[in-house]
């Protein structure tokens, strides 16, 4: 951990843009960000922007990871359906907020490394498996929250359909023109909202 960069980061790019959840802040400052990205970019692990990690895949910038967390309002017994593990970053947070985090990457080869960076953090709550997130952990549902870091190009109603009543959905959707969406599920219906503006990998 390196406090004084991570907590600078907080500071001026979540603080300073109205992340004010403290569970939520002190989650990150938990997880340290330059344990998720490749050695070869430590140095900018603590930068406004998203990072490459391989695959075609990307580490978030720091505080579209906290916003989305944010929105999900997670009071810590949740169970929580994340699309697409990536680099683990992400998956950490939800972790340090949740009951259980179920995580899924499509991309083969990444697991093993966030295996290894969850168990140096501690964190035994966060399942994971290789294979497309509307399918792999569906025995599992419903979940009370979900969360994706790829964008399908309509709303997914096959996830969607893994929504606990009274549970909540933040996805980026669409393609050129992508925004976060919150779902919502009461009295078994679903109804969303447009958020703000995003750019997330497509969903495969």
């Amino acid at each position: 951990m390196q406090p004084d960069r991570n907590d600078r980061m907080i500071a001026t790019q979540l603080v300073a843009r109205g992340i004010r959840d403290e569970r939520v802040l002190e989650a990150f400052r938990s997880v340290p960000r330059q344990l998720f990205v490749p050695a070869s970019l430590e140095a900018q692990a603590y930068d406004d922007s998203p990072l490459p990690i391989g695959c075609g895949q990307t580490i978030s910038q720091p505080y579209i990871v906290a916003l989305m967390t944010s929105l999900l309002e997670l009071q810590g017994s949740e169970s929580v359906l994340e699309v697409g593990t990536g680099s683990g970053y992400q998956t950490a947070i939800l972790a340090r907020l949740a009951r259980l985090v179920y995580s899924a990457e499509i991309k083969p080869g990444l697991s093993s490394a966030v295996q290894r960076h969850l168990e140096e953090l501690g964190i035994r709550n966060a399942v994971l498996a290789e294979g497309d997130a509307r399918t792999v952990h569906r025995s599992r549902a419903p979940f009370d929250r979900i969360l994706s870091a790829a964008a399908p190009e309509e709303v997914p109603s096959d996830l969607l359909d893994q929504l606990a009543e009274g549970g909540r959905a933040i996805l980026p959707v669409g393609l050129d023109d992508q925004h976060l969406w919150r779902f919502e599920r009461h009295g078994g219906k679903i109804s969303r909202t447009r958020l703000d503006s995003v750019r997330f990998v497509p969903m495969l």
